[in-house]
C-alpha cells in the first residue's frame, strides 16, 4: 500500500512512526532515515476504522464509578491518579513552547526510548487513519487534559483545607503543610489499576471526620468501661428514705458496674414482711440488705469483706451465667403498692362517661366554631332523661359536675347554665388535650384526693427519686435511670389526679410553696425526658412556655409556676406583660409576695442551676436558706477584694429586681449567706468604694 499524499503539496502524509523518529536527536536523524528507508512501506496493511476507534467508549462505566467512590479511604492515603496524569502534570510544570519542533523535543526523548518504540507492538501504535495522528490535535489534547488534572488535583487539596479550618481542626501553619502533603500524595501514588480517578466531594467529608477518629475511639471505650455488667441473675438492694448506708451501698454498686433493681420499702410498704423473711428475725429488716439472685449477701460492710478476700468476684461471675430461680425476690410490678389506684368510686365519673359521647360535637357560638362541646340545654336533657329527674333537678346535677371540673364554659362566662352556652369537659379542651402531659386517657373513676394529700404522696416520690437517681450533692441526674424506673411511672399516675384537684387557693403559704418548687422540679424531669434537653433559645423558651400540666382545671407552664405563683405574678425576664391578667382566676393561686430565695430551689436541668433538693413544708424557710447558702457558697459568688470585683451568678440579673434592683443592694442582699468573715469584710468596703460586679456566663448544658 502507497502512502498517502496530501492534495495541496502532493507530499506523502508521514505516519506517527516516522514522526517520533524525526523527533529524536539531530545526531540520530540519518541514522532514522536510513531506518525508515529499509522498512518496506508496501508491507503495511489497511486497517479497517471501527466505530469505538473514532470515538472511543468511556473508561469508566457507571458501576465503576459507584465502586471507585465505595472503595475510597477517608484517610487519602489510596488516592490515586493515573501515570498520564503525572506525565501532563509534568509537562505543565515544565517550560514548553506551543510548536512540537525538533528542539522541544530533543528535549525529552533520547536514542533508546525511539529504539523501544521499534519494538512495540503493531497493536500499541497510532493508527495512521486515528484523529490522533495530527500531532497538533495531540498536543492540545494533551495539555487539556493536563489543566484538566492539575485543577482537579488543587481544588480537592483546597476544598479539604477549606473544610478543615470550618471545623477548627487546623491552624494556618498546618493548612499550608497538609496542602502540600495531599498534592504530594495525589501526585505520586500510582494509578488503581482499572479504575479511574473521580472526585468525590463527600470524601473529603469523611476525611475531615476521621480526624476525630482517636478521640471517638477513646471516647468509646471509656464508654464501654462504663456499661454496667451483663448478668443473666439478678441483684436487689433494699433502702429507705434517709438512709446513708443505703446511699453508699448505690455508689459502691455502681462503682463495681453491677445493676440492680431497687425496692424501698417507704414506698414499697408491703415489701417489708418480705425482708423480714429473708433475714429470718425482725431486726433483719435493717437496710440496705443486698441479695444475688435469692442468696442474701448483706449490707455495705459484708461487701466490702468480700471484695476484699475476692469471693465477690466469684459470686459477681455466678451471676453473670445463671439466671434468677423462682425463689429470688420479684422487682417491683407495675402499680404496686399505689395508691392512684386504690379509693372510693366517684359516682359523677361514671355519669361523665355514659354522658360524655351522646352530647359532645362541634357547634357554632357567637359567630365561632367550637369543636367537641355540647349545649347546656342538651345536657340537661340527658340527665333528665337518663337519671329520671326533674329539669331543675337535672341543671342542679349539671352545677354540681361543672364544680368538680368536669366540664367549664368555653369563654369562662358563668359556671353552667341551661340554654344555648356551650361547654366542653376538660380533656376536650384543644390547650389541654395538645399540651398538657399530665391529662389521663378517658375519666378517672376514683374521686379525687386533697390537694395537701397528694403533694405528700409526690414529695415522697420525689425524695426517693432523688436518692436513687442523683449525685449525692445533687447537681448530677441520671435520666436515662429514671426514664425506665417505676418510681417515674408512679409519678406519672399521681400527676394526673392533679386536674381535678380542690383547694389551691386555700393553700398555707408554705404548703403551696414546697408544693409547688417539687412540682416544677419534677415537671423539668418530665419535660427532658420527653422532648429532650433544649439546644438553643428557641427551645427553651418552647419548653417554659408550652410543656404544661393541667392543676384544678387550669393548665400552668414551667414559667406560669415560677413567674405566677412563686414570684408572686411577676413579668418574666425579656417580657413586657405578666404571666396572669386582672381576669385570669391563676391568679388567686399565686404567693402573696415574690420568694427571692426559690430561685436556689427551682432547677431546669442545667450546669449552672442550682442543685436538687426535696423541700418539705414545715421547714421551707430554712431548707430554702440553706439552698441558697450552698449555692453561694459552691461558686455562685466569689469575691475578689484585693481587686474589688465580685463574680455573681447570672440568676441576680435576670432577678435582679427581687433581690433590690440594684448591684449593690443585690451584693448586700447576697453577702448574708457567704462565710461570716467575708461578709463582714465585704460589707465594710461597700459602705466606702464601689465594688465591680461581674456577671457569670451560664451554662445552659444539661446537668446528667
Amino acid at each position: 500500500m502507497d502512502m498517502e499524499t496530501s492534495p495541496r503539496h502532493n507530499v506523502p502524509i508521514k505516519s506517527a512512526e516516522i514522526i517520533a523518529e524525526e523527533v529524536s536527536s539531530k545526531q540520530d536523524v540519518e541514522t532514522a532515515s536510513a531506518t525508515l528507508e529499509e522498512n518496506n512501506v508496501e508491507d503495511i496493511k489497511p486497517v479497517e476504522t471501527r466505530d469505538e476507534d473514532v470515538y472511543p467508549k468511556p473508561i469508566v462505566e457507571t458501576d465503576d464509578i459507584i465502586d471507585e467512590m465505595e472503595s475510597i479511604d477517608i484517610h487519602g492515603e489510596d488516592k490515586t491518579v493515573s501515570l498520564e496524569s503525572e506525565t501532563q502534570q509534568d509537562k505543565m510544570l515544565s517550560p514548553s513552547n506551543d510548536d512540537y519542533d525538533d528542539d522541544s523535543e530533543s528535549s525529552h526523548d533520547s536514542k533508546d526510548d525511539a529504539d523501544e518504540d521499534e519494538t512495540m507492538d503493531a497493536k500499541e501504535k497510532p493508527k495512521p487513519d486515528s484523529r490522533d495522528s495530527n500531532p497538533s490535535t495531540s498536543a492540545w489534547t494533551e495539555k487539556a487534559a493536563a489543566i484538566k488534572n492539575f485543577v482537579r488535583v488543587k481544588s480537592e487539596v483546597a476544598v479539604h483545607t477549606v473544610m478543615r479550618h470550618l471545623s477548627g481542626k487546623i491552624n494556618d501553619d498546618s493548612a499550608v503543610h497538609d496542602a502540600r502533603e495531599n498534592e504530594t500524595q495525589w501526585a505520586e501514588s500510582p494509578k488503581a489499576k482499572g479504575k479511574s480517578s473521580i472526585w468525590n466531594p463527600l470524601s473529603y467529608l469523611k476525611m475531615m471526620q476521621n480526624d476525630d477518629t482517636i478521640d471517638k475511639v477513646e471516647a468509646t471505650n471509656v464508654e464501654a468501661e462504663l456499661e454496667p455488667v451483663v448478668m443473666k441473675g439478678r441483684i436487689i438492694l433494699y433502702t429507705r428514705l434517709g438512709c446513708k448506708e443505703c446511699r453508699e451501698c448505690r455508689l459502691y454498686l455502681h462503682g463495681k458496674r453491677l445493676r440492680y433493681v431497687e425496692i424501698n420499702i417507704d414506698i414499697y410498704p408491703s415489701r417489708k414482711q418480705d425482708l423480714e423473711k429473708i433475714g429470718g428475725s425482725s431486726s433483719s429488716s435493717d437496710v440496705p440488705k443486698v441479695l444475688f439472685n435469692e442468696k442474701l449477701v448483706g449490707s455495705i460492710k459484708e461487701l466490702k469483706e468480700l471484695d476484699e478476700s475476692g469471693e465477690l468476684d466469684e459470686k459477681i461471675r455466678h451471676l453473670i451465667d445463671e439466671a434468677s430461680p423462682r425463689e429470688a425476690p420479684l422487682p417491683p410490678f407495675s402499680g404496686e403498692d399505689d395508691a392512684s389506684s386504690k379509693g372510693p368510686v366517684d359516682e359523677l365519673a361514671l355519669l361523665v362517661r355514659k354522658m360524655k359521647p351522646c352530647i359532645v360535637r362541634d357547634r357554632y357560638y357567637k359567630m365561632r366554631r367550637f369543636k367537641n362541646c355540647f349545649s347546656g340545654s342538651d345536657a340537661v336533657n340527658f340527665l333528665s332523661s337518663d337519671q329520671c329527674l326533674e329539669r331543675d333537678e337535672a341543671i342542679e346535677v349539671a352545677r354540681k359536675l361543672a364544680s368538680q371540673l368536669f366540664f367549664q364554659h368555653v369563654l369562662e362566662d358563668n359556671m353552667f347554665e341551661d340554654g344555648d352556652h356551650l361547654y366542653r369537659f376538660l380533656d376536650d379542651d384543644p390547650i389541654v388535650s395538645s399540651q398538657c402531659h399530665n391529662i389521663p386517657r378517658g375519666i378517672i373513676e376514683i374521686k379525687p384526693r386533697p390537694i395537701v394529700e397528694i403533694a405528700s404522696r409526690l414529695r415522697l416520690l420525689y425524695r426517693a427519686i432523688l436518692e436513687a437517681y442523683t449525685s449525692p450533692d445533687g447537681k448530677h441526674v441520671d435520666y436515662r435511670s429514671i426514664h425506665g424506673s417505676e418510681e417515674f411511672a408512679r409519678f406519672l399516675r399521681i400527676i394526673q389526679e392533679l386536674h381535678r384537684v380542690q383547694q389551691l387557693v386555700d393553700m398555707p403559704r408554705e404548703e403551696k410553696l414546697a408544693f409547688f418548687i417539687n412540682l416544677y422540679n419534677m415537671m423539668a424531669i418530665h419535660a427532658i425526658l420527653v422532648w429532650g434537653h433544649p439546644a438553643g433559645p428557641l427551645e427553651r423558651t418552647k419548653m417554659f412556655g408550652e410543656f404544661k400540666y393541667v392543676i384544678g382545671g387550669y393548665t400552668y407552664s414551667l414559667s406560669a409556676i415560677q413567674n405566677g405563683i412563686i414570684r408572686a405574678n411577676q413579668r418574666q425576664p425579656y417580657h413586657l406583660t405578666k404571666p396572669f391578667n386582672e381576669k385570669d382566676k391563676r391568679s388567686m393561686v399565686a404567693l402573696p409576695y415574690v420568694e427571692p430565695l426559690s430561685h436556689f430551689a427551682l432547677v431546669c436541668g442545667t450546669r449552672s442551676g442550682p442543685p436538687l433538693r426535696c423541700f418539705s413544708p414545715g421547714e421551707i424557710d430554712k431548707e430554702l436558706m440553706e439552698a441558697t447558702r450552698d449555692f453561694l457558697r459552691g461558686g455562685g459568688l466569689v469575691v475578689d477584694l484585693s481587686l474589688k470585683v465580685a463574680y455573681i451568678s447570672k440568676i441576680f440579673n435576670w432577678y435582679a429586681v427581687d433581690f433590690g434592683n440594684g448591684e449593690k443592694k443585690v451584693l448586700k442582699h447576697a453577702s448574708t449567706y457567704l462565710e461570716p468573715q467575708l461578709s463582714e469584710a465585704l460589707l465594710d468596703v461597700l459602705v466606702d468604694t464601689q465594688f465591680r460586679v461581674v456577671y457569670q456566663t451560664y451554662d445552659w448544658g444539661l446537668n446528667n
